[in-house]
């Protein structure tokens, strides 16, 4: 078995009262694709945070490729191949999509030049996004900037991408492509780690499903078995998916069609920050 990417070792994390993180610790793969499912507030997106550098643990150790970065910062993750989206894009809105993308590409990856050029440039195409390159970020409507956020993390060159609610606010034809694009990334070799409310995007896509719950694990493993967890469904999916699963109307491997977007999404989803 290789060795793992990135591995949690009981990492906890508190603000006062209020768990985050209560020794938690798993392991993904080289190449894998893990999704990340659960209510709001159960601390997911500060889950990303502690893998990212943007929050230190209390307790635990965090490890990349073998080497412990628990007390890295985000920028010296960044450069070890650690590449993040966020709930809401903020784009610098006054450049324009390429030159997003060049920022991330130096200041996140440290490249110069005909390097950094390369990546955006490979960004940009990654995401579809070729065409709107010249074009300043603040007139892209919603589907086109989560791509740019999506973009501009990959312009840092990660081995391992978080994906924090990239779905959210998509049409199902827009939810469409972006699996399309999150697959084509995975096929490329890049581990990729995806919350998400919208379990239609993440069913045809991950091989693992997470569902974190209080800061606890309360289900790991294929997707089709996470959902079927009556704990899981009680935590996360609600009464009425519940019902929807036990009525077939919801097809756990991840078709697209068959189910309305409300019965397909956690209760309250939203672009909303969890820390």
């Amino acid at each position: 078995m290789s060795e793992a990417l990135l591995e949690l070792d009981h990492v906890a994390k508190r603000f006062g009262r209020v768990v985050i993180a209560e020794n938690l610790s798993f392991a993904v793969a080289p190449g894998d694709v893990v999704g990340i499912v659960g209510p709001n507030g159960a601390g997911k997106t500060s889950l990303f945070g502690l893998i990212s550098g943007d929050l230190a643990p209390d307790a635990g150790r965090i490890s990349l490729a073998g080497r412990e970065v628990t007390r890295l910062d985000a920028a010296a993750r960044c450069r070890l191949g650690v590449g993040r989206t966020y709930q809401v894009p903020r784009p610098f809105g006054d450049m324009t999509v390429f030159e997003n993308l060049l920022v991330a590409a130096q200041q996140g990856a440290g490249l110069r030049r005909r390097a950094s050029y390369t990546a955006a440039v490979e960004a940009l195409e990654r995401t579809g996004m070729a065409g709107q390159a010249n074009v300043p970020a603040d007139r892209l409507g919603l589907l086109q900037r989560k791509r740019l956020e999506l973009a501009r993390a990959l312009a840092t060159q990660p081995t391992l991408l978080l994906l924090d609610e990239v779905a959210g606010g998509l049409t199902d034809p827009e939810v469409a492509q972006l699996v399309t694009i999150v697959r084509g990334v995975n096929a490329e070799g890049i581990a990729v780690i995806w919350i998400e409310h919208v379990v239609r995007a993440l069913t045809p896509v991950v091989r693992r499903l997470i569902c974190l719950a209080g800061g606890k694990f309360v289900g790991d493993g294929d997707p089709g078995t996470v959902l079927a967890d009556p704990a899981v469904r009680e935590v996360f999916l609600g009464t009425e998916v519940t019902a929807a699963l036990a009525g077939g109307a919801l097809d756990p491997r991840g078709s697209l069609g068959g189910s309305s977007p409300r019965m397909m999404e956690a209760p309250g989803e939203g672009e909303r920050d969890e820390r």
